[in-house]
């Protein structure tokens, strides 16, 4: 490995196969040929879909010590060879790098990519004085809004680098399926709406509806489940709708893929949170050619009216929800085919090209 060369993705909660952190490393070093990558991953990370010559895996962090062992970690990157590249970056971040520097940080060696920014007084003004302090480094957004909040705070250079469609569309069906269920892809969370997902199955059990629903309720990083959540699913087995199959295990890629086929998508996520933060489980469905429903005043909804390819709604009510997925279900085909046109232009739109080309100009 070409240590001038080498790229140090810190990505410290990826452990294992589940959710979109491991997507979302994997397509950054599929996208990334010719440059050799070291992962700073949690210590006991299993990681074979990874495995790769140009990926060296670094086991390091511990859960708990995470935040502590950022300083440590950067320094120690600081002083060697190569760019850092931090794949889902927080004022936590930038505080460690903060005190990892000795001196300012030189041109080209760290960027930190954000996926969402909600500024508070005392959070502005510490970016503000890191940027100040570090002007070299290079601070990137997933959406025009969020890249121009940082460049608000002062940051020198900035850019939007998209988050990317990371489903792998060789393992989607050649032939379109017919309807087969309703599903919730993903980490059960809060933020995500998982109760109105279990809304809505108390609303079909007590209509007498057979709608098939399927729930992917696996936790988010290190299996984490908050009390809401967990009340929730307990809510959810005690329904006993027929029609219902829940995955708690994690799933493999092609378990994961077939899920989608011939599902509609359901997205009731936090409006205020979802603003214009991109969601991963949007670009999977459409690149899967899945429908999905969503919440009016989020980045998903933006999506599926742009390209018709689900239905939105004012609020995320049980009722509501019910009613879009019934009108989904009566135009199937025709979403099912927007939404796989919708999923090839924002593939095309997600490139991390340009990502790639400034990591290679650093080294």
């Amino acid at each position: 490995m070409n240590a001038e060369q080498a790229v140090n993705l810190v990505e410290p909660t990826l452990a294992n196969e589940q959710g979109h952190c491991l997507s979302l490393v994997r397509a950054v070093c599929a996208a990334g040929g010719g440059l050799a990558w070291r992962l700073w991953v949690d210590k006991g990370a299993r990681l074979p879909e990874l495995e790769a010559p140009a990926v060296r895996i670094e086991p390091y962090f511990n859960r708990r010590l995470r935040k502590l062992q950022l300083p440590f970690l950067y320094r120690r990157l600081l002083a060697r060879p190569g760019s850092i590249l931090i794949t889902t970056a927080g004022r936590v971040d930038l505080l460690a790098l903060a005190l990892a520097a000795r001196g300012v940080i030189p041109p080209g060696k760290a960027f930190a990519w954000f996926h969402w920014m909600t500024l508070s007084p005392s959070k502005r003004a510490f970016f503000e004085r890191f940027a100040r302090r570090q002007p070299n480094v290079v601070v990137l957004g997933t959406t025009p809004s969020v890249e121009r909040a940082l460049r608000e705070c002062g940051f020198a250079h900035t850019a939007v680098v998209p988050y990317p469609a990371t489903l792998d569309t060789g393992l989607v069906p050649a032939a379109p399926a017919a309807f087969r269920h309703v599903l919730f892809a993903g980490a059960a969370r809060g933020d995500k709406g998982f109760r109105h997902v279990v809304d809505l199955v108390e609303r079909l059990h007590r209509c007498g509806e057979s709608i098939p629903v399927w729930v992917q309720a696996s936790a988010d990083h290190y299996d984490k489940v908050d009390a809401s959540v967990r009340a929730d699913l307990e809510r959810l087995h005690r329904i006993g709708y027929a029609p219902l199959t829940i995955a708690r295990n994690t799933l493999s890629a092609r378990e994961y893929v077939e899920a989608f086929a011939g599902g509609i998508c359901l997205q009731p996520y936090d409006r205020h949170a979802f603003a214009d933060r991109v969601s991963g489980v949007l670009l999977d469905a459409l690149s899967a050619g899945c429908p999905v429903v969503t919440v009016a005043g989020t980045w998903m909804a933006r999506a599926v009216k742009r390209f018709d390819a689900g239905a939105v709604v004012d609020e995320a009510s049980a009722q509501a929800l019910h009613e879009a997925v019934l009108y989904v279900r009566e135009n199937y085909a025709r979403m099912q085919e927007n939404a796989r046109r919708g999923g090839e232009a924002l593939r095309h739109e997600t490139s991390l090209a340009a990502l790639i080309e400034r990591l290679k100009r650093s080294g």
